[in-house]
Parts: structure tokens; sequence; C-alpha cells
């Protein structure tokens, strides 16, 4: 016995004719009545009284229709109940970013995860990368991208990519471009750190990830940095420079964010740039940032993490694969 014959018989006497129910359907009529006898094989007894103007149940009829009805129903509800669930992983997941990635990476990861993954929802942290590294510790974020941090306590780490440290600003008066030098690859121009030092810099804190690495190679070659602002905030900073203030230390990362007009002219002339505006990559020694992926060890299994580490890891390595995060993929 089967569902699909227990259907025929219920069609069968909601019909009253074995011909209406063949015709409602679909199915010749000897195969329905096919159906019905082996139905009747199977329970030993006789379900249809047949006569010249149809069929009628018999007892044994009457009570099949009654109990089938309520097996299709349950049945049908079955088949529901498993669609309805959830298909593929489920569950939230909290990631921790440095704020100059936050734009490249996290409407692009979210999303493309909305469409694809519906039924994982995402929170984002964004902050200073010290703080980052300190969500991760409190255990208030799942998945982080470090600061030039090789290993956390607990953690699973492990290399992402890097990418070099650009001195940027307004050459106001045009001393500043005769320092510059062309790259060999064609790209923007190169100036060393020892001229970069001597610039009027607007910096932020001792506390922030960038000032550090250039406090430590000051210190290394004996050189003196010549900040003429400090503010811990960076659209401060940014707004130092952009009016002219003096010139700062950013990672290639923020140099997407750069004005589109800025962005075209270094490319088509980055050894003569107009508007009086200099981006070069800083060298002798070449600065570098090198970003790092955590994961806490206890959900490192978890499905959903899993997905969104993927997705997370896919879009830097396209955003590397276009040129426009101009960095260098870590990871095999």
């Amino acid at each position: 016995m089967d569902l699909r014959a227990l259907r025929y018989f219920i069609a069968v006497l909601e019909a009253g004719s074995l011909s209406r129910a063949a015709h409602s359907l679909y199915v010749a009529q000897p195969a329905l009545t096919a159906q019905i006898k082996k139905l009747e094989g199977e329970l030993g007894a006789q379900l249809l009284e047949r006569s010249h103007a149809g069929v009628t149940p018999t007892p044994a009829g009457a009570q099949l229709y009654e109990d089938a009805r309520r097996l299709l129903s349950d049945a049908d509800a079955m088949r529901e109940r498993i669609q309805r669930l959830p298909q593929g992983p489920e569950g939230s997941v909290t990631i921790a970013l440095p704020f100059l990635l936050t734009s490249l990476l996290a409407g692009p990861v979210i999303a493309s995860l909305r469409n694809s993954h519906p039924r994982i929802r995402i929170f984002v942290l964004d902050d200073l990368s010290l703080m980052v590294q300190k969500a991760m510790l409190d255990r208030r974020a799942d998945l982080a991208i470090l600061v030039d941090t090789a290993s956390l306590h607990d953690m699973q780490v492990q290399p992402m990519a890097e990418e070099s440290i650009y001195v940027c600003g307004q050459d106001v008066d045009g001393s500043v471009a005769p320092l510059l030098r062309p790259a060999p690859d064609g790209g923007l121009p190169h100036m060393d750190f020892a001229h970069a030092c001597q610039l009027p810099l607007v910096l932020q804190s001792r506390r922030f990830s960038i000032r550090q690495t250039v406090e430590a190679a000051a210190d290394a070659r004996d050189l003196r940095l010549n900040i003429v602002h400090e503010h811990d905030s960076a659209r401060v900073i940014r707004s130092l420079y952009h009016c002219g203030a003096g010139f700062t230390f950013t990672p290639a990362c923020s140099l997407s964010d750069a004005p589109a007009w800025l962005r075209e002219e270094a490319k088509a002339a980055p050894t003569a740039i107009q508007h009086g505006w200099i981006v070069a990559q800083v060298t002798a020694p070449e600065l570098l940032r090198r970003y790092f992926l955590a994961v806490q060890a206890n959900r490192s299994s978890d499905p959903a993490l899993q997905v969104v580490q993927q997705a997370l890891m896919a879009q830097a390595r396209q955003l590397i694969t276009a040129g426009i995060w101009q960095a260098r993929w870590q990871q095999a």
C-alpha cells in the first residue's frame, strides 16, 4: 500500500465513479481500476460497491476513506515540516575589523551572504586595531582581522595579507615633489623614509599601530619625526592633511578612499601629480603593515563561522587581485 494508491481511492469516492476519477487524475481507467483492486488485495477487503450509477464505499471502504484522509494530511504536514527545516548553516557571527578595512570588506561580505546564506546573521565591530584584539580576547567577537599580531592566546591565527605604508598630503609650495623617485614598476612614486620624517607630519597618538610602526623605524635609524599635529581621531587627521596642514603615513587600504581624481592622476602621471597632492610609497626602509585572520578556537568548526570566514577571505583576495587594495596575499 502506498500513498498514491490511497490518493486514487479517495479521488474515486469523491468523484463517484471510476471514469470521472480517471479523467481528473489524468490516468487511464484500466490503470486506475488495477490500482483499486491491488489495494483491496493488500487489505483483504472489498472497498467499493459498483453499480450502473457509479461506486459507493463498503463499510471497509468508508473506514479506509476516513483513515486515508488523516494519513495523507499527516504526510503533507510532514513534508512541509521537512521543507521548512534550515537549509545550510544557521547562526550569528560577530566580526571585528580595523577601521580602515571596514569599508573595503564589511559591506560586500554582508550583502553577498544575505543572498547566499540568509540564515546567517552577521554583526560587525569596527575599532582601533588594539580594540579589535581586545574584542577577541574578551570573546565579544568570533572572527577578526588583526594588525601585526601573529599569535593570540587560545586563538587560531593565520597570515592573511601585507601592504606597504604610504606618505601622503598636499605639497602646497612644491618643495616635496623633488624628493620623489619613480617606482620601478611605473606605479606610485617612492620616497625615502628619512625624507618623509622631515615633512610636517600630522599623526595619531602612540597607541595607534601605524604610529608605532613609524616610530620604531625612526628610532632604529636615529631619526626624529617632525610632528606638527597629533590627534587620536582619524577623521581629524584626514581633515588636517586634506587642507594642507601636513603629511601623514597611511596604509595602502586607505588609498581606496582617496578622491577619484587623485587615484586617476596617480595612475596617469605618478611623478607629476597635479593639485599639489603627493602619494608616495615609503622606502629605505619599506614600512609594512601585516594582517592576520584570527578565529576563536572553540568556534572554528562552526559551519556558519566557516562560511563567513571564507566569504571574508574571498572578498579580500578579490580586492587584491583586482588592484583595488594594493596588498600582497599571504595565504596559500
